[in-house]
């Protein structure tokens, strides 16, 4: 189908008509601080980063950036490492709209192929979620600079909470600058990185094995035999898209007796959990997640079904790797099912937090408290996994290991798969931006007018902005009449 250029353009109008309408395009109530060049800077523009430069921006914080590494148009994942065809959400599921009816997926799709055509949509393509994505960054206004990398962040004081030192690279060129508070939007791998298990990554040259998260060349997998280690929707989505592009077979293993059958996590995803998860008492929020992620949220029923549609694909059950080895630029591998031989590996075996990976939170990363320092749970709950996270505060802020030790990192606030334990849903999924965001740009609204509290009651005690000039009612002033010293009226009542 071919978008309509014209409605959806228009539909671009209708939004910003109103917002004018709403009143929401005001100006910026933060004072400007010497030496600070922004605000706000969003690392991102993805959904969530554009989502959260949206908000800001409504709630008057306007001096602020967003940044991304990406090319304009390659932001996030969908047209780069995701391989799903459609989303795993539903199409009425509520995203970065924030309350807007005309920013919805509905109301771009209805302009761009028509109310018929968003009637019969089952699930939405991946690459029409794409196309929304962009037009919403066009629609709402929102400022991106492209190409640009944070490679560091530095605080201006590491005692106080007075802003940041960023280093940024663009087209190979560093500069920097300089930020009051700090937004990472970075996606399912901006707390960390994909995980790779040992079985792979200390047996296999890198020659031999990629990950789901890589840009894998499938055209150079034609002809060739496969072995993918992972049983969600990312390892089926790969294994069949490799299936697509003429590989001549490939073995998909689950290290469990069946397939995840219940995502239980998708229990999370009325208001009153994704709006209030985060204020649960940690023993609660351990437990609830710890259940959920004892066995990985499983794949969808049409991603089972495009690969199981190959007759060279091949479902391994209850057949974990116990070993991998290179024979000779193939790998054999000894899984609970018997001995196999790939001419490569992929693992679908999703990611892992490890802050220090982060090369733009690996100088600070040891002062950053994770759930293992927060919370012991009870002898059988342990899981190494969950408390490698960090503990985020209510604002998605980071807070410090040790008290006083680390007092700027209340203005990093880590909008990334990360918060996952401490506040519920993936956050940066669709599913958590119509919660999350708002309450991220409010953790950050009242920080910034606490900072700033001096300036806002000077300001607010010299408001001396008459109304009235006195000239509105100076010819109706009540004057005595000459010679009389009375109040009354000087007639006498007949």
């Amino acid at each position: 189908m071919t978008i309509d250029t014209a409605a959806v353009d228009a539909l671009a109008a209708d939004v910003a008509h109103a917002l004018d309408r709403l009143g929401d395009t005001g100006g910026n109530w933060v004072p400007p601080t010497p030496g600070i060049d922004h605000d706000v800077v969003v690392v991102g523009a993805g959904q969530s980063g554009l989502a959260v430069a949206f908000a800001l921006r409504r709630a008057g914080i306007t001096n602020i950036t967003v940044i991304d590494a990406a090319e304009e148009g390659r932001e996030g994942v969908w047209e780069t490492t995701a391989r799903m065809q459609t989303l795993r959400s539903v199409k009425t599921l509520p995203g970065p709209e924030l309350g807007l009816p005309g920013l919805t997926f509905r109301s771009w799709y209805e302009a761009a192929f028509g109310a018929d055509a968003y009637a019969v949509l089952g699930r939405i393509p991946r690459t029409v979620w794409a196309d929304y994505v962009r037009w919403y960054r066009r629609a709402t206004g929102i400022a991106v600079r492209n190409r640009t990398r944070l490679t560091r962040i530095e605080p201006l004081d590491a005692t106080a909470p007075h802003g940041f030192r960023l280093s940024l690279e663009r087209d190979g060129e560093a500069r920097t600058e300089t930020a009051r508070k700090l937004v990472l939007a970075t996606g399912m791998d901006g707390s960390g990185g994909p995980f790779v298990p040992p079985v792979i990554a200390d047996s296999l040259p890198r020659s031999l094995y990629a990950h789901t998260d890589d840009p894998i060349d499938f055209a150079a997998l034609g002809g060739k035999v496969i072995g993918v280690l992972g049983a969600a929707s990312s390892a089926f989505d790969t294994a069949a898209t490799a299936l697509e592009q003429g590989a001549a077979a490939v073995h998909l293993f689950c290290r469990n007796a069946d397939l995840t059958r219940v995502t239980t996590v998708k229990g999370l995803s009325y208001a009153g959990a994704l709006d209030h998860f985060h204020e649960l008492p940690d023993a609660d929020r351990w437990s609830l997640m710890r259940r959920f992620f004892a066995n990985a949220p499983g794949p969808m029923p049409d991603t089972v079904r495009r690969a199981t549609r190959f007759a060279n694909f091949h479902l391994h059950l209850a057949a974990g790797w116990i070993a991998a080895h290179d024979a000779g630029g193939t790998v054999e591998v000894e899984a609970a099912d018997g001995r196999h031989r790939f001419d490569c590996v992929i693992a679908g075996t999703g990611y892992r937090t490890d802050l220090a990976r982060r090369p733009e939170l690996a100088g600070f990363a040891e002062t950053i408290a994770l759930w293992r320092d927060r919370y012991a749970p009870p002898p059988g709950e342990e899981d190494a996994g969950l408390a490698a996270n960090p503990y985020l505060g209510p604002g998605f802020e980071f807070v410090e290991k040790a008290p006083g030790t680390a007092p700027f990192l209340k203005d990093i606030h880590n909008f990334t798969y990360g918060g996952v334990v401490s506040h519920g849903r993936a956050v940066g999924e669709i599913a958590s931006l119509r919660h999350g965001v708002p309450r991220l740009v409010s953790a950050i609204g009242r920080d910034l007018w606490l900072a700033d509290r001096a300036a806002h009651l000077e300001r607010l005690r010299a408001f001396d902005t008459p109304d009235l000039t006195g000239e509105e009612y100076v010819h109706a002033l009540w004057r005595p009449p000459v010679d009389s010293s009375s109040f009354r009226d000087t007639e006498t009542p007949t």
